[in-house]
């Protein structure tokens, strides 16, 4: 695409995302450099539905970084939920605190310090710099890259892993002009959220369909075969249902329950459940859902292993529970 053509694709997308985007908290006017960092750490891997109203719950308890650091980092893991990955609610808090420390509680504005803060990495430092501080950053995300992969570059989906062509392209057709660029940034990422999507892509509604090199060259295949990231029966389950147990439990819990080691536990339905006087309520949710997984001793144990390690629960006399 040669660049005499970028200046009418910056304006049409521009345009069309003043007139359809969503209208999220995150993207008030009002929203603060730190309420905008914590919608960052929760959109990674996680779609919109499910982070708002964590996100919202989360900026009413802890609506400045000096606030989440004044907390224990347990209260951040149960306030994190669901979400998923909650290695990001470790990180998010550490990040808290050194802001707290070192930047007097202020969310620092330039790629370079936000990058020194931990659990960001390159788009999320870019990100809080443009949305936040209206910095004119390269933004790349995995919505940008299919709409540049198909828009530009004429492929169905972009590489599997993210690379330095697909970053010199994104440069490369940032606009100049610095409210465009950051609009450009957002729009782009809309597109692909909205419109430009993985696997029913609803062309007839882009706005730059007659720009775009994937339909001129007749919507080619993609040049691989993506691969959905499994849940159900892998370690991840594992990790998340304990997880869960953790959260909600009010005292330490003993290793062989988390285990599920048959002779501790009454049966409830086909679970097996730990003794009440350690555990609490055994027929918890989070509880049934962890000992009526079909996980063997070794992968529970690998799970607990790798949950310990990560610093996302701890070991002591009393038993297993968050971090302190």
């Amino acid at each position: 695409m040669p660049q005499s053509a970028l200046p009418l694709l910056h304006r049409e997308i521009a345009d069309w995302y003043h007139s359809n985007a969503r209208i999220l908290p995150w993207r008030e006017e009002t929203a603060t450099p730190w309420a905008i960092m914590v919608s960052e750490f929760m959109l990674q891997q996680t779609p919109v539905v499910r982070v708002l109203p964590v996100w919202e719950i989360w900026m009413k308890r802890w609506p400045t970084p000096a606030d989440l650091a004044a907390e224990p980092v347990s209260e951040a893991l149960k306030a994190w939920g669901r979400l998923g990955y909650p290695r990001r609610a470790l990180r998010l808090h550490a990040a808290a605190t050194l802001i707290t420390e070192e930047y007097a509680g202020v969310v620092p504005g330039t790629e370079a310090e936000l990058l020194a803060l931990p659990g960001v990495g390159t788009y999320t430092a870019a990100a809080i710099a443009c949305f936040a501080f209206k910095e004119p950053t390269v933004v790349v995300d995995t919505n940008i890259r299919r709409v540049h992969a198909r828009l530009i570059s004429g492929k169905a989906l972009p590489e599997q892993n993210q690379n330095a062509a697909e970053l010199a392209l994104a440069a490369r057709v940032l606009p100049t002009n610095t409210p465009l660029a950051n609009t450009w940034n957002i729009g782009v990422m809309e597109l692909g959220a909205l419109v430009c999507t993985a696997r029913s892509p609803r062309c007839e509604d882009c706005p730059v369909m007659n720009h775009c090199a994937w339909i001129d060259a007749g919507r080619p295949e993609p040049h691989y075969v993506p691969k959905g990231q499994p849940w159900h029966g892998t370690d991840r389950q594992v990790r998340g249902a304990m997880m869960a147990v953790l959260r909600n439990s009010s005292r330490p819990v003993d290793r062989a329950d988390l285990l599920g080691t048959p002779d501790l536990g009454v049966a409830t339905g086909n679970a097996q459940i730990g003794a009440l006087s350690r555990v609490g309520d055994p027929t918890h949710e989070a509880w049934v859902t962890l000992h009526s997984l079909p996980a063997e001793l070794a992968q529970r144990e690998r799970a607990l292993s790798s949950l310990l390690a990560d610093g996302l629960a701890q070991q002591a006399a009393e038993g297993i529970s968050l971090p302190d």
